[in-house]
């Protein structure tokens, strides 16, 4: 049995994987006599993968697994891997050789010094570095990513994918529910690790082959943390995504209310029309994203139900404005802070609603 095993999710990586098994062999067994296995956890690559391992395989220890019946995915081939690993210490890390294969033993070393240990290969801690040949907005989006990770764990790094874990501090896989490319933060956060201890790297950009990093991967990213927010934080992160979703429609009733008004319409009448059009993109966007997770109701149902309460909300948020503002010097001389009043009064009774009734479905 290897005291490690390599897991090395892959998709059209075919390229690099000889490099890959050079470097490791000659660093994990031949400087460190480290035995190990690496594992290629391929997601159905078009590319000449199996070809490329199967001829790997005859000089290093190297597997190939190919899950099927599944959706291409990153963190779930990660997942596969640690059904198959057979060592004792496991490490995560890209095939592309952006993680440097001189840290693994490094990775190692840390780990064996406490317990419940995730250890991770970080750019941002002292010491540490990235690729200085990013683009300016490849730097915004690993920085953006990583603050809107920082609420949910310490790391300073919590988009790497560079890690080391013992295999026996493993949680039931089956109640890990990642999505993307982001597995160490799902650990992070889901895992129950006792401490996360970060080691610096310098990250290195691919040579070879090109980036995975899509917009569908950067939506699956925030659905990702969306997942994580609510298993951290619960009723109160569904909460302030519903108040961010209010806030859109907020945007879209003004930009209608003033459209109309260019186009002829009465003021009092493009107030009452750009309601609807504001609450029906509230309603949709709930429907996909803050209460995505439900299982789904009829459409034209659920819109009417959310109209509804929706009206019982501006009905509400009207009142107390009125209420404070007739009755309450202080709100009549600071009308502004009647109208705050009366909107998280409202949002309140709205996010309840759309929540126990308007959305009420269990969860899928």
């Amino acid at each position: 049995m290897p005291a490690l095993s390599i897991i090395v999710p892959t998709y059209r990586e075919a390229e690099n994987l000889p490099r890959l098994c050079e470097q490791v062999h000659r660093i994990i067994l031949g400087d460190h006599g480290i035995d190990y296995e690496l594992l290629v956890v391929d997601d159905q690559s078009p590319d000449e993968t199996v070809d490329v391992v199967e001829v790997l395989s005859k000089a290093y220890p190297v597997r190939l697994i190919q899950p099927a019946g599944r959706e291409r995915d990153l963190s779930r081939s990660v997942i596969d891997g640690f059904r198959e690993a057979a060592g004792d210490n496991i490490v995560v890390m890209d095939a592309d050789l952006s993680h440097p294969v001189d840290k693994i033993p490094e990775l190692l070393e840390v780990l064996q010094t406490g317990e419940g240990r995730l250890v991770l290969g970080s750019r941002y801690v002292a010491g540490g570095s990235f690729d200085r040949a990013w683009s300016f907005w490849r730097y915004l989006n690993s920085a953006s990513a990583t603050w809107l990770a920082a609420p949910l764990t310490s790391s300073r790094d919590p988009m790497t994918g560079f890690f080391a874990l013992r295999r026996r501090d493993l949680p039931d896989l089956t109640a890990l529910r990642p999505i993307g490319y982001k597995i160490a933060l799902e650990l992070m956060v889901r895992g129950g690790f006792q401490e996360i201890v970060e080691v610096p790297i310098g990250f290195r950009d691919r040579t070879i082959g090109e980036s995975k990093m899509t917009l569908g991967q950067q939506f699956k990213y925030l659905r990702h943390l969306r997942r994580l927010y609510l298993y951290r934080y619960g009723g109160f992160a569904e909460f302030i995504h519903y108040g961010a979703v209010g806030a859109s429609g907020f945007v879209v009733d003004i930009a209608f209310y003033y459209v109309l008004q260019f186009v002829g319409l009465d003021h009092r009448v493009a107030r009452g029309v750009a309601f609807w059009p504001a609450v029906s993109w509230n309603w949709a966007l709930n429907r996909l994203t803050t209460f995505g997770d439900r299982r789904r109701r009829p459409r034209t149902r659920q819109w009417i139900e959310f109209m509804l309460t929706s009206g019982i909300g501006f009905v509400l948020n009207w009142g107390v404005y009125v209420t404070l503002t007739s009755t309450i010097g202080f709100f009549d001389e600071f009308r502004i802070l009647a109208l705050v009043t009366g909107i998280v009064v409202a949002s309140l009774f709205n996010f309840m609603a759309a929540s126990l009734f308007v959305y009420s479905d269990r969860r899928a």
